[in-house]
């Protein structure tokens, strides 16, 4: 055994070392919470747009035969405009010959502008009861309705039975409505109808504390004479006679302009209008229908006062003129209402029901539409970037099945060969920093190496006696191949570039410090070197530590996603990256392409490109296997895969002429590239919608279909993993815990892809990363399988 030194230098100081690795870490957590900020935003987009689309059902009552002894006789009995004006429940009525034609649960773009199509062609106006969640989605049909002339009132954000609901739940249904008016058409409302309301009669024990309540807010609800009942699609004949009262009596009248198919409304409406008007009926709003009972009450006041003051005159002189009284039982001096009393207030606030937005409310409005926008236009992008995604990973997963099997058949015929048995002495390259946990079992596994070879340890600037440690274990061994050769740390490129240049042989194994080799994965490993056209080898990486979740993941990881993949790949002849577990180069090839670069965090990728790009031929030798030490905890493990995908980026930036290039360069930027791109960035940045839209569709629309389409594509990423551990003869049991690691796993992904992005479009740099480890990964005899 011999031992040299090389470039040693004075090394760089610990505290150095430990403020450059504070500063890039002070650099990261910004990212990393952006990151997060981006899935918080895409989510809280989601649920606004499922909270918008909540389904307006048919106009029947949630709750029937409920008692209404609590009610009032005379609001049962009462017209249809309930008020609650000095405090005391009024009820007011359409005066007779006259129509308050009222619209329920719009707006809705395909029958709403039809509607006022028809309201604007007879000169009618309509009192529409608009749903938030549908104002804030069409937010110009509103605008469009309020300058038209027409009246419009709250019917609930969300269309819910609020007698079922809280006092803080009525509060939001109201407010949110409110906003989303002030929002499109710069107004706020006082009218109010509750979803399943009909007539004043209908109301009980449970929703009469809602009109009060609401009533001490200024709310003044409506309620209906004559139903069309439209929303049955009886047909038109039908819907014109349920809608026309009886004997010339005046009548709040319902029709829908949304909440279903309203073909049958707008043929209706026409005819209905044409007919009220021969039948000498006048249309009004509701606030038209309070203000003609407001002057008539004025009037009665006026008559009333006046024979009073004749018969009484000399009486009550001293005690002054008393104000007359409203519809509501309010003086005319007026009464606050929501905090638009004052003088003259009711007659005002009687003469319409709209208020101007202002201040906040107008502002909070706006956002409120501007935040609905978003969501409108980001969800179905993300649909269709779903759908997108969701066929790329069928795509890949049908691939993936058909070219492993052909990969398996081709390489393990009996009569495959690479060519004449290579078995001449090769050299194995250990890059090590702060290795003294593994470096040893390392050395343990390639001593009982079935194959002739050299051991060339580097030692990046360790500090916890790896050279030692390797020295000591070679001695233990009897080992007398082995060469440690200690640097300035310079990172890992610069370790395994010592290493090429320091090698004997034609032929070059490159391994990791943590990783063991099988006996014969060495011998394996070199074969396809019989093949003059081979310039590099990936072999097959395993996770020895896999008996903990994060471990049993990354197994599952390691035998799907990656050696699948590279089946896949080989016989496409278009390798992304040789794993730095085991990967062989002849040492020529390595020199020919300037070496491992520094240029990026991925070096194994940049050196696998630029073999392809040189025109050597890589492949995967699936017999030569080695064991891993994964990351032991999801910090570790996002620190490890936070640089490989960063380096991918770097490495495919880099190499990004290769996509006009001719020949074999030109053909992995063609063909390699794109698939790099589309299913090691791409999928997985997007690959989290597919449980976000899952709990999406589960709350939202279906949760039963929602659940089995999950479900669907879980069942065929386990029947691709089963599939790779066949062949990969692994044991089925750990599969058990591919659900969670879905979950884990593309969550996971999305941040550090986010991050990797955020980093590269900052200009960050990283430096080559030391994960924390246990050497738990002993010889290849002592792996459990």
């Amino acid at each position: 055994m011999t031992s040299t030194r090389t470039s040693r230098g004075r090394r760089r100081a610990p505290t150095r070392m430990s403020r450059a690795a504070g500063r890039a870490a002070a650099l990261q957590k910004p990212r990393v919470i952006l990151a997060l900020l981006l899935l918080l935003a895409l989510t809280s987009v989601m649920l606004l747009d499922g909270y918008l689309r909540a389904e307006v059902g048919g106009d029947q009552r949630v709750r029937t035969g409920a008692s209404a002894g609590k009610v009032p006789e005379k609001i049962l009995d009462g017209g249809p405009i309930l008020t609650f004006q000095g405090g005391r429940a009024t009820t007011v009525s359409v005066p007779d010959k006259t129509i308050a034609l009222t619209f329920d649960d719009g707006p809705n773009p395909t029958w709403t502008p039809q509607v006022l199509e028809i309201l604007r062609k007879y000169d009618v106006p309509g009192t529409f009861f608009l749903v938030g969640s549908m104002v804030s989605r069409y937010p110009g049909i509103v605008r469009d309705m309020v300058e038209e002339g027409n009246e419009v009132g709250i019917h609930t954000f969300t269309h819910v039975d609020l007698s079922y609901q809280s006092d803080a739940r009525v509060d939001r249904e109201m407010e949110q409505t409110q906003l989303a008016l002030a929002g499109a058409a710069g107004i706020t409302t006082t009218l109010f109808r509750a979803p399943y309301s009909s007539e004043t009669d209908a109301i009980d024990n449970y929703s009469w504390p809602v009109y009060e309540k609401l009533g001490e807010d200024g709310y003044t609800s409506v309620f209906v004479d004559t139903d069309s009942d439209d929303w049955k699609k009886p047909g038109v004949s039908k819907i014109i006679k349920w809608a026309t009262p009886e004997d010339g009596k005046g009548a709040s009248v319902l029709f829908h302009d949304a909440g279903g198919e309203r073909s049958q409304t707008i043929k209706a409406l026409p005819a209905y209008i044409k007919k009220m008007k021969a039948a000498g009926y006048t249309f009004t709003t509701i606030s038209g229908v309070m203000q003609e009972q407001n002057a008539a009450a004025r009037q009665a006041s006026a008559t009333a006062g006046a024979a009073a003051g004749t018969a009484t005159a000399g009486a009550q002189g001293t005690a002054g003129e008393q104000p007359g009284t409203l519809p509501g039982g309010e003086s005319e001096s007026g009464i606050g209402n929501g905090g638009n009393g004052g003088a003259g207030g009711t007659a005002d606030r009687l003469q319409a029901a709209h208020r101007e937005a202002t201040g906040v409310t107008l502002y909070e409005g706006k956002a409120l539409i501007a935040a609905v926008t978003l969501a409108e236009w980001t969800v179905p992008t993300l649909s269709v970037g779903l759908m997108i995604v969701g066929v790329a990973v069928m795509g890949r997963f049908g691939m993936m099945l058909i070219l492993a099997r052909r990969h398996y058949r081709k390489r393990n015929k009996r009569r495959f060969s690479w060519g004449p048995t290579v078995t001449r002495p090769v050299s194995v390259i250990v890059p090590a920093y702060n290795e003294k946990e593994c470096i040893a079992n390392t050395l343990e596994s390639l001593a009982k190496s079935t194959h002739p070879i050299e051991i060339i340890v580097v030692d990046d600037g360790s500090d916890d006696n790896t050279s030692e440690i390797s020295r000591e274990a070679a001695r233990a061994l009897g080992m007398t191949n082995v060469r440690v050769i200690r640097q300035e740390n310079a990172g890992k490129p610069a370790a395994l570039n010592n290493g090429v240049r320091s090698a004997s042989y034609d032929i070059v194994v490159m391994m990791d410090g943590d990783t063991v080799f099988e006996p014969d994965a060495v011998h394996q490993l070199v074969q396809p070197f019989a093949d003059p056209g081979v310039g590099a080898v990936a072999g097959n990486a395993k996770v020895g530590n896999r008996d903990t979740i994060i471990g049993a993941w990354q197994h599952i990881e390691y035998v799907m996603g990656f050696n699948l993949d590279r089946r896949m790949y080989d016989l496409l002849r278009c390798m992304p990256t040789i794993p730095g577990a085991i990967g062989a180069f002849r040492r020529d090839a390595v020199l020919e392409v300037g070496g491992m670069s520094e240029d990026t965090l991925a070096e194994d990728t940049d050196i696998t490109i630029a073999m392809h790009r040189a025109g050597r031929q890589v492949v995967y030798q699936e017999h030569a296997k080695a064991w891993t030490e994964a990351p032991g905890s999801l910090k570790q493990l996002w620190s490890q895969r936070y640089r490989w995908s960063y380096g991918t980026m770097q490495a495919l930036w880099k190499h990004r002429k290769s996509l006009t290039d001719k020949g074999p360069s030109g053909r992995f930027g063609r063909v390699g590239m794109p698939l790099v791109v589309l299913f090691q960035i791409i999928t997985p940045v997007f690959a989290p919608l597919i449980d976000v839209f899952t709990v999406y569709s589960m709350i939202f629309v279906d949760f039963q279909a929602a659940l089995l389409a999950w479900l669907a594509v879980l069942g065929v990423q386990l029947g691709c993993a089963a599939y790779a551990f066949r062949l990969d003869r692994e044991k089925y049991r750990y599969l058990l815990m591919m659900p969670l690691q879905q979950l884990a796993y593309r969550q996971m992904m999305y941040l550090v892809l986010i991050h990797s992005c955020i980093t590269a479009l900052t200009g960050g740099r990283l430096r080559w990363q030391k994960l924390k480890r246990t050497g738990e990964v002993g010889t290849p005899a002592g792996v459990s399988r």
